[in-house]
């Protein structure tokens, strides 16, 4: 099969679109052929930043498509069926085999591009703002980065949960587009101060919850937070070392709550929220936002894009 994949991590050229091996499936797992991959930021630390698992693996955390063979233990699957799937690696490829427990069935109606972005975005989105976060209607959150694949999700999942949604977004069509999808208001971080913009904003209140998916802002994230709030930093897509002074946060009695969805999606309750948004999405409750599309055999041009134009959602690549 076709798969992208690299030696050593380094900027978007170090990836390969070249022929490997076919995987096997386990008897506990599926084997799918893959139909969309969404790019997710993990997959582009991962490649930046550090060493494949093996010599020449294959990056990637999200792929959609159709079962094609199924192992022996497993009974909730079946050849033919669309799934979405999640793993810490392999998405990147012809074909995918991961556990049957790491998938998702896709709702009829729901796009397979749309699948494959929906299970990280939202579900990362989904379980810092409630579970983690303990979001309460009528609260405000802040959420920085909001144009980006968790961002999006975020501003759609607090507003209908009845939150004030204030958002870092920069650009008139994408802050008009989150407006649509339920944001309160945009600060454009390019052209203000965020800190000022926010406490004006809640008459120097400050945010009772903040969604923190870039790592690189969190001394604003932390400035702009209530005494007694809530901060949950989730990924680093700032790539900084997420160095903080916490003195004025212990003397804010702030909380700040670390997210690893790596960690969390397999767990049964995160799994079956995912699958409520699914069917929320194909209910056309929930969009989810596709910036572009590319051939995987443009794989290093999709990476650079995704890390340096201002996206919109996620960037979908096509075996």
């Amino acid at each position: 099969m076709k798969a992208a994949v690299y030696q050593s991590p380094g900027a978007p050229q170090v990836l390969r679109y070249i022929d490997v091996a076919d995987p096997t499936c386990s008897t506990d797992g599926v084997l799918i052929k893959v139909e969309a991959v969404s790019i997710e930021g993990g997959d582009l630390i991962n490649r930046a930043s550090s060493p494949p698992p093996d010599p020449g693996g294959i990056v990637g955390y999200a792929a959609a498509g159709e079962v094609i063979a199924v192992g022996s233990d497993v009974r909730d699957r079946f050849v033919g069926q669309k799934v979405t799937s999640f793993d810490m690696h392999g998405s990147h490829a012809a074909l995918r085999a991961v556990a049957a427990s790491r998938t998702w069935v896709i709702p009829d109606g729901l796009s397979v591009d749309a699948a494959a972005a929906l299970p990280i975005s939202f579900g990362t989105a989904h379980h810092c703002l409630f579970p983690r976060g303990q979001l309460a209607e009528g609260e405000t959150v802040f959420v920085q980065g909001g144009a980006g694949g968790v961002g999006a999700a975020a501003i759609q999942l607090a507003s209908s949960n009845g939150a004030e949604v204030i958002a870092t977004v920069s650009g008139a069509e994408r802050i008009a587009k989150l407006k649509d999808l339920g944001l309160t208001h945009a600060i454009d971080h390019r052209q203000t101060n965020v800190h000022d913009t926010l406490m004006h904003l809640t008459d120097s209140r400050g945010a009772d919850l903040v969604i923190d998916p870039i790592g690189s802002t969190l001394r604003t994230s932390l400035s702009v937070l209530r005494p007694g709030g809530r901060l949950v930093f989730v990924g680093n897509a700032g790539r900084s070392s997420l160095e903080v002074d916490l003195w004025p946060a212990l003397q804010a009695n702030q909380t700040l709550i670390g997210v690893f969805m790596g960690t969390e999606l397999n767990k049964p309750d995160v799994h079956a929220s995912v699958a409520h948004m699914l069917k929320r999405a194909a209910a056309g409750e929930l969009e989810v936002l596709i910036d572009r599309t590319f051939s995987l055999a443009n794989v290093a041009d999709a990476h650079a894009y995704a890390e340096n134009n201002s996206v919109l959602g996620r960037v979908i690549l096509r075996p």
